[in-house]
């Protein structure tokens, strides 16, 4: 993205009113700079990696991102790690918010993305459009990749669960490739397993790989994630403006593009 093209998505914002009070008046200009950290899932890490830098700009502040599976950082937390934002599947949050892990009031959505499959660009696309379809397409692929449950990544842990309701985990295990995390996608790119499952937001950004569609009827999934100020943050406002950012208008065509729903 230029510098021109930024300088007027937010000038729109700034007019609409919806850009954080501490991004200074034009771009470049620092306020109060401060270290933001942040913990959220891998899920996020294309479309963080790339606003990442826009926020820099605009604010000053420098954004330390550590990416992980959900359950880890769930994990971590619990035991006392502290961070200036999180950012977690929304159950998850709730939980910790119960625990007090957040600031007062600053919990909010960020963007959804649908549990979906892929397969390598190119190939023909699999049937996937009903349950029984998509049940079909699983007995007839020669391979299937998606994340270990066992690590606790939120879409390997939930097509675990589809498989099972399917009632045909047993002839699936042998062809079964599981990952440690997010790299579904990528084992479909490279030709070593024929179907994947993640996250849509895990698919989209691959090369080689194609978003074949979310899991249908009944199976549909969404994981919205959201982001809270951690309660022991030393830099409040600029938690705050980060979160303002990403639920911001400057964000959401990112956010779109990486195979999430804003909001």
């Amino acid at each position: 993205m230029t510098g021109t093209s930024f300088a007027k998505r937010l000038t729109m914002a700034v007019a609409g009113g919806l850009v954080f009070s501490s991004i200074a008046a034009t771009e470049g200009v620092v306020a109060d700079a401060a270290e933001v950290k942040v913990l959220t899932s891998v899920a996020l890490t294309s479309a963080l990696d790339e606003l990442a830098p826009e926020f820099e700009r605009a604010t000053g502040n420098k954004l330390n991102i550590g990416y992980s599976l959900i359950a880890d950082i769930r994990k971590r937390i619990i035991a006392g790690e502290t961070a200036d934002v999180i950012i977690l599947s929304r159950p998850v949050m709730d939980e910790l918010q119960k625990q007090d892990k957040f600031a007062p009031g600053s919990v909010v959505n960020v963007a959804g993305t649908a549990v979906s499959v892929a397969t390598r660009a190119g190939t023909p696309k699999p049937d996937i459009s009903t349950v029984d379809a998509l049940k079909r397409s699983l007995l007839a692929a020669k391979s299937i990749v998606y994340a270990d449950p066992a690590k606790g990544g939120a879409s390997g842990v939930y097509f675990a669960g589809v498989v099972d309701r399917l009632g045909i985990a047993e002839q699936l295990k042998s062809k079964t490739i599981l990952v440690p995390g997010a790299q579904a996608a990528d084992v479909v790119a490279r030709g070593e397993a024929e179907i994947g499952v993640g996250q849509a937001s895990e698919i989209v950004p691959v090369t080689g790989a194609q978003l074949v569609g979310p899991l249908p009827g009944e199976f549909a999934s969404m994981t919205v994630f959201t982001a809270g100020i951690g309660v022991s943050t030393n830099a409040p406002e600029a938690a705050k403006s980060l979160i303002q950012f990403l639920t911001g208008p400057i964000a959401a065509p990112v956010f779109k593009s990486k195979g999430f729903q804003p909001g």
